[in-house]
């Protein structure tokens, strides 16, 4: 078997920076988008899981509209590139919203701008790097690189800028929650930057197929195979159980930040988002050592490590007063623990739909999974969240971490139970 050739340094520079600025639009504003909403806007739960059900429609939209333009009719770089720049435009008008119906109205405009845009990156890079094994981890992890540098820059901003050196504890959180508007401000400048980028990327033009719907043969493409099926129905729970924690996890720090060490604020600033940026941190490590892993481990081994970190980090959150650690070290551990979460699951997942889907429909396959993972999983696990959020909620509206996170930790279980079950054992070929 020849070996792949090498990436070229100019093609790897490219794709890293274009992963680097679309992570970095997405981390600067979404950790922070529930305490910003609740505590600075004053939306309730029921509303906020709307929004962040609203915000997962453009994934629903994805593989009908951009997996097929990107398949079909037009080149994935240019599509990216306008996409970038409308969804620029638009998050910047979003820190004059007030109202609960123009935060959703807008929550859905800027859904089925941006949502589209994450599969298609990792379409656009499959289709350049000669070996996908080796190569996609060492570019993908520059877009983790990006979330980091966006939630510590946000942070370090609203612990300078926005936290008054005189008040009470209440009078600082509610400046820095006011303050957290200018993270959409950073991210609308990230997301134009990066459409005038996109059209500088290689040329990916479109491919003609089996079946002028490329969605419609993608989808026959997963019903057919058996990994492939399985993983698609555990998107949906897997995702929900992520949704708890980008939805929850920021608020959660953020009320132990106050009474931590100074040091802590002093490197991630405050919020709750800079402290998350230690799961991207991990993340780095994980993803940067793929290839070692899947050379040496099944698929399945993979997979199912990455649900059990899945169950480990919500045990963290939810017995972080019991577990024998101080609570800054089951903090850590447990936000830590994103990084194999992420890698051995949701970016292994994107591997193997590549790998076992035909080259004309992959696109088309990446916006498909990516609508069950980001759009299906995303709606369902907001409003779940909100249901268990509302039943952990004591009546002084404190909110009883251990009953919230421990509902995940038990999902993930379950999830685990049935990829061990059904996943297949032996690789399957390639179509």
């Amino acid at each position: 078997m020849t070996q792949a050739p090498p990436l070229s340094p100019n093609l790897r520079r490219k794709l890293s920076w274009m992963m680097f600025l679309q992570y970095a639009i997405w981390g600067a504003w979404l950790p922070l988008l529930w305490p910003y909403l609740s505590g600075h806007l004053g939306f309730e739960p029921g509303q906020i899981g709307w929004i962040f059900a609203v915000g997962a429609v453009g994934a629903l939209l994805a593989p009908f509209v951009a997996g097929q333009i990107a398949d079909r009719w037009f080149a994935t770089e240019r599509f990216l590139g306008i996409s970038h720049i409308l969804g620029g435009i638009l998050v910047w008008q979003s820190p004059g919203l007030r109202s609960f119906e123009s935060f959703l109205i807008f929550s859905l405009l800027y859904s089925v701008v941006y949502s589209p845009t994450l599969p298609l990156t990792n379409s656009l890079a499959f289709h350049h790097i000669p070996d996908r094994d080796r190569d996609f981890g060492r570019v993908r992890v520059w877009g983790t690189v990006g979330w980091i540098c966006a939630g510590i820059a946000i942070g370090q901003w609203l612990a300078f800028k926005h936290s008054p050196s005189e008040g009470t504890r209440e009078i600082i959180a509610a400046a820095q929650k006011a303050g957290m508007a200018d993270a959409f401000r950073l991210s609308a400048l990230l997301g134009i930057l990066l459409g005038i980028f996109c059209f500088f990327l290689p040329h990916t033009p479109p491919k003609k197929g089996k079946d002028k719907l490329a969605f419609k043969e993608a989808t026959l493409e997963v019903i057919h195979s058996r990994p492939l099926l399985v993983l698609f129905l555990l998107a949906v729970p897997v995702s929900c159980i992520h949704q708890f924690y980008f939805v929850h996890t920021a608020g959660f720090l953020g009320s132990f930040q106050l009474g931590l060490s100074s040091w802590i604020n002093k490197i991630f600033g405050v919020g709750g988002g800079g402290l998350m940026t230690v799961g991207q941190m991990s993340e780095i490590l994980v993803l940067s050592s793929i290839p070692f892993f899947i050379r040496r481990f099944s698929r399945k081994t993979l997979l199912s490590l990455g649900l059990l970190a899945y169950a480990i980090r919500m045990a963290f959150f939810a017995y972080v007063d019991v577990l024998p650690f101080p609570p800054l070290v089951s903090l850590i551990l447990g936000v830590a623990m994103h990084g194999l979460c992420f890698g051995f699951f949701i970016f292994l997942t994107f591997m193997i739909v590549d790998e076992l889907c035909t080259p004309d429909v992959r696109a088309s396959a990446q916006s498909l999974y990516n609508l069950v993972i980001v759009g299906i999983g995303i709606i369902v696990g907001s409003k779940f969240a909100d249901m268990v959020a509302s039943w952990a909620m004591s009546e002084g509206g404190k909110m009883n971490y251990q009953k919230l996170f421990s509902v995940p930790m038990w999902g993930a279980l379950a999830c685990l139970v049935i990829l061990l079950l059904f996943y297949p054992r032996k690789k399957e070929k390639s179509s």
